[in-house]
């Protein structure tokens, strides 16, 4: 009897593995089971195919061996899933022990992979995130597998986003790009034509293949339709391309236009060729990158928000340097500009090298919070990223900023005063080493300000204002000494024109072209862009 009673036991347990184990694994046809294992790649395609427009949940471990390398084939005529320790039989669940020897892996190509993924995505079409279904439906996008339709047909009923619609639509559109009804090749073309996107020219470009001697679509009106689509979507594309090239200038534009405010400040209105400049920007980076850790580490809630804590950090602090530099080493060396220039130079080298003494000489990392993540999608081909987007209104903002300090505040009234004669406003009561150490470490504030927009975009490390100080020289003596307007000027023509040619000559004979231009034109109108009278036209 106990005997009895323990064999009974062994096969309730036996049959309660068995059944566990077949309930993890996929349930699909047999046949397309075999035909993922043992078949040759356009067999698998077709598999996939089919398992994509049935969207059967039970078929997802199935396509996750394969992705993962664990679907296995066995003498050619049976499909195991073997996952490193235990083997399985694909179709019905039953372990294999011992684990056979002869499994052989499951070879795939490019074209295999490219099913697979959009198999995964027909699955993510009815996931509740709406960014999982956007990027599941630009994958079913460059399938135009005609077996999809009625998988997209049915999201298209349930689907709310209007993006994601657009979308189905468009894929919808690519899978009836070779039905048999030359009335719906022809709507399919339109939808294709007007979405603008790089892949569905692809697609119509598939109508104006040939097969030997005779074209892959028969019919000349919808060959025609097809070349039509195909040139209204190349217009689009290259209107994105230089909207993309005006958007990368602008971007340019608006991160040169933080380092060299800073510039104009020391340089333009204060006559000081400060090389450190860039290390100041360099230490403003240095500060986000702190100011994220210290957020990370002690009040990771506010790590999300970080950037608005980093920025009076960073200004607070390259400022302090400034004024330093002004106060211990600047300030005897007015009127000197070659010692000024050599002494600068040497204050760059010790920041450079402190720097790399306190955090190394490898670049550190600085995340971009979620709210920078990402960006909007303008084109099919044209994305605005957020981080940009925000550095741009950032430098708006501190263009603005500056505006107000210099033309309606006592500090901007002293300073300006200065500039125009500074004998003159010394003797009517103006302190003006006060008032050179006040701007001197305002124009450094900014520029840390442009070292902590240029943690957002860009790597951070000890050399990183070596890469700004020579277009920040530029964009001053281009817009004129200490004309805060004339470095808005040619900032934004600085960036806009040098993206622009980028995409003609390449970045290096850009950067050659734009120089030249600059000394071509220095040359005929030395007082750049806007003249000044300072301190120094009177002399």
């Amino acid at each position: 009897m106990t005997s009895l009673l323990a064999r009974l036991q062994t096969a309730a347990l036996v049959l309660a593995l068995g059944l566990c184990g077949s309930a993890t694994l996929a349930r699909p046809a047999p046949e397309l089971v075999l035909q993922l294992a043992t078949g040759d790649n356009d067999a698998r395609i077709a598999a996939l195919g089919t398992l994509a427009a049935s969207a059967d949940p039970d078929a997802l471990p199935l396509l996750e061996a394969l992705r993962d390398d664990a679907l296995k084939s066995r003498g050619g005529n049976q499909a195991v899933i073997y996952d490193g320790e235990t083997a399985r039989d694909a179709i019905t669940g039953k372990p294999l022990v011992p684990v056979p020897d002869d499994l052989e892996d499951v070879m795939t190509n490019n074209r295999v992979t490219v099913a697979l993924d959009a198999a995964f995505a027909a699955f993510d079409l009815a996931a509740p995130e709406r960014a999982t279904r956007l990027a599941a439906v630009r994958t079913l996008q460059e399938s135009g597998d005609p077996a999809l339709l009625p998988l997209l047909d049915k999201a298209l009923a349930t689907e709310k986003d209007p993006q994601v619609i657009d979308l189905l639509r468009v894929a919808q559109a690519g899978a009836r790009l070779h039905h048999p009804d030359r009335a719906t090749r022809l709507a399919a073309i339109e939808t294709l034509g007007g979405s603008g996107a790089p892949g569905a020219r692809a697609q119509l470009g598939s109508l104006l293949e040939k097969n030997g001697a005779s074209f892959v679509e028969a019919d000349a009106a919808v060959r025609e339709a097809a070349r039509k689509a195909i040139s209204h979507i190349d217009t689009w594309l290259e209107i994105g391309e230089i909207a993309g090239g005006l958007f990368t200038g602008v971007s340019l534009a608006s991160i040169l236009l933080l380092a060299a405010l800073g510039l104009a400040i020391t340089y333009g209105l204060m006559g000081v060729i400060n090389m450190a400049h860039g290390e100041l920007i360099m230490i403003g980076a240095y500060a986000t990158f702190l100011v994220q850790n210290l957020l990370r580490t002690h009040a990771p809630g506010l790590f999300e928000f970080y950037p608005l804590f980093a920025i009076p950090v960073a200004f607070l602090v390259s400022a302090l340097v400034g004024a330093t530099m002004e106060r211990l080493v600047i300030r005897h060396l007015y009127g000197r500009p070659l010692e000024t220039l050599l002494a600068t130079w040497g204050i760059s080298l010790v920041l450079i090298q402190g720097v790399r003494s306190l955090f190394g000489a490898q670049n550190v990392m600085v995340e971009n919070p979620a709210w920078l993540s990402g960006g909007v999608q303008v084109m099919s081909n044209l994305i605005l990223p957020w981080n940009r987007l925000a550095i741009i209104a950032f430098a708006i903002l501190v263009v603005m900023g500056m505006s107000l300090i210099l033309t309606r505040t006592r500090l901007g009234l002293f300073v300006r005063a200065v500039t125009q004669n500074r004998q003159m406003a010394g003797c009517v009561g103006v302190a003006t080493p006060r008032v050179d150490t006040l701007a001197f470490a305002l124009g450094s504030g900014v520029a840390g300000l442009a070292g902590c927009a240029l943690a957002q975009v860009g790597n951070v490390g000890p050399d990183l204002g070596q890469s700004y100080i020579i277009d920040s020289f530029m964009v001053v003596v281009l817009g004129g000494v200490g004309q805060l307007a004339g470095t808005v000027y040619a900032a934004l023509g600085l960036g806009v024109f040098n993206k622009l040619l980028e995409g003609v000559a390449g970045a290096v004979l850009a950067k050659i072209t734009v120089l030249v231009l600059i000394i071509v034109f220095i040359q005929k109108r030395p007082q750049g862009l806007f003249a000044v009278k300072g301190r120094f036209a009177d002399n």
